[in-house]
């Protein structure tokens, strides 16, 4: 028998992995109709549904690996991580879906949470005042217009599979729909703003690198509270609390 490994798991949702199978296993089914909707409709390789039994999505493994993870070294080259950039330009030049998406939340809706969440983390102590407040003068760039795309929403670095310097897949689209392209190449090359450039080479056009660097900052302070509620830790080295430190 294959040996079942827990890839992520926490009070909402739960990933694992038995051979060359995945089976996510939510409590919300939105999020699973979404994503299987969202695959359909993606102009790049995502993973084969293998079979569907709510509240089990089953997957088939992708080829390749990722191009790091959050808090390590990077094991993708630049080419592999421009090849990412190009599919990521190819997902947000694809005709618009019909839903709003993560990175699509309204200028003001997200100013406000933005607000509330840097006055916790500081009345509760989970971070110094002035780093929160210098990430959050950072963030302010974020807060502007911005023309809709189609957007992955959840574009972390372990969501995308390379094999070599071809891009095999991009996993966990619970989150797409219309949003700012660039929240989706800030969440990719968060922690790893060395092959920033690498990634907007491949992307093919101007980005506002300000615009980026605020969404790493505005990201990181909206998601160290839950991280640490749900078991992660973004005090590791290279993780959430360093990307904040590192605006300093």
């Amino acid at each position: 028998m294959d040996e079942v490994k827990v890839v992520v798991a926490h009070s909402e949702r739960a990933t694992l992995r038995v051979g060359d199978v995945f089976l996510k296993v939510d409590a919300d089914q939105t999020r699973i109709d979404v994503e299987v909707e969202t695959m359909a409709l993606a102009p790049v390789p995502t993973p084969e549904v293998l079979w569907r039994k709510p509240p089990v999505l089953a997957l088939a493994a992708l080829p390749g690996t990722t191009l790091g993870r959050l808090g390590g070294p990077s094991t993708g080259s630049p080419s592999a991580w421009a090849a990412a950039g190009a599919a990521i330009r190819k997902l947000h030049d694809a005709p618009l879906p019909s839903r709003s998406g993560q990175a699509g939340r309204s200028i003001v809706a997200l100013a406000a949470e933005l607000d509330d969440e840097c006055e916790l983390l500081v009345t509760n102590g989970v971070l110094p005042a002035d780093l929160v407040t210098r990430n959050r003068q950072i963030a302010e760039a974020a807060l502007r217009p911005w023309t809709p795309a189609f957007t992955h929403g959840d574009l972390q670095i372990a969501h995308v599979f390379a094999d070599g310097d071809e891009v095999t897949g991009i996993i966990d689209w619970s989150e797409a729909g219309q949003g700012d392209p660039l929240y989706d190449l800030a969440t990719f090359t968060l922690g790893h703003e060395g092959h920033l450039g690498d990634v907007t080479a491949g992307y093919g056009t101007d980005v506002d690198l300000d615009v980026i660097r605020a969404w790493w900052s505005l990201r990181s302070l909206l998601v160290v509270r839950w991280l640490i509620e749900h078991g992660f830790d973004p005090f590791a080295p290279g993780c959430e609390v360093d990307v904040l430190k590192s605006r300093m």
